[in-house]
């Protein structure tokens, strides 16, 4: 009973008073069933995958670290964490080379020290749609400026072009904006001065700094590397989903719930 008690817990998303109702039980009975139930493990062969990894956080201070197979669908690996270091990606990576898995390319969100850490080892794609969240974050959806609309509207592209052209194309409007890029602003009363654009200026820095890990899929195409991190974004997504109807459980309960929901093994019949 504690395995369908379980099952219809987490994927049916049943209340501890529904639980109650249809097996006639009391609540502290249901809830201590599940608080003492433990699930299955998760086994998968090692083999060799496209890995794609990320964190994610369930509010200050209490995340996950999750890697993904994306050949296989699957999360792989996860593990708590405070916050997100280049320590973690690398402790997970190693786990699971020590543990057979061959990794061939590694998707990732592009931050520096994790591109430092990893390019040496693998084929690093940065994901393409974190690169345009950071486009955004600099000059907003609907940038006013006709450079940073230019900019942003060039960015849009990455999804469909390839290195070359993305490159030349990126190359053309700096040289077509050059001037208006270097223009400051003094403050009146320090004397000193400062870039007037400086968010175009980082948009811009940004493309140019991660364009070389921008189309690594292109370049392996016999691994078939995703562009973007949606699958791993997919799977948080859902997880998000399925907690909202677990509030209010005590942390330990919340991370053994996200384990079961992270093997991704929804039970077709439940009895």
């Amino acid at each position: 009973m504690a395995k369908n008690l379980w099952n219809e817990y987490i994927w049916q998303k049943q209340t501890y008073r529904e639980l109650s109702k249809k097996y006639q039980k009391s609540i502290p009975w249901i809830r201590e069933r599940l608080k003492s139930y433990h699930p299955e493990q998760q086994v998968l062969m090692p083999r060799p995958i496209v890995l794609i990894v990320d964190g994610f956080f369930f509010g200050r201070g209490i995340g996950i670290m999750l890697f993904r197979a994306e050949n296989l669908r699957k999360n792989i690996h996860w593990f708590s964490i405070g916050y997100e270091t280049i320590a973690d990606y690398l402790i997970g990576i190693d786990y699971l080379e020590r543990n057979g898995w061959q990794i061939r390319a590694v998707v990732c969100d592009g931050r520096k020290g994790v591109k430092d850490a990893l390019l040496s080892r693998y084929p690093l794609q940065m994901c393409q749609f974190h690169q345009l969240a950071i486009i955004t974050r600099h000059l907003t959806r609907h940038p006013i400026l006709p450079a940073s609309i230019e900019l942003r509207v060039l960015s849009l592209s990455l999804t469909q072009t390839n290195e070359v052209t993305f490159r030349e194309k990126l190359d053309i409007w700096h040289l077509k904006w050059e001037n208006f890029l270097k223009e400051k602003t003094v403050n009146i009363e320090t004397k000193r001065w400062f870039y007037t654009h400086r968010r175009l200026r980082a948009a811009y820095r940004s493309l140019k700094t991660n364009l070389l890990f921008l189309f690594t899929y292109q370049k392996y195409p016999e691994f078939n590397i995703p562009n973007t991190a949606n699958s791993l974004e997919g799977s948080i997504s859902h997880l998000r989903d399925k907690l909202r109807a677990h509030r209010g459980l005590k942390l330990t309960q919340r991370i053994k719930i996200t384990g079961e929901l992270l093997k991704g093994k929804n039970p077709k019949n439940l009895h």
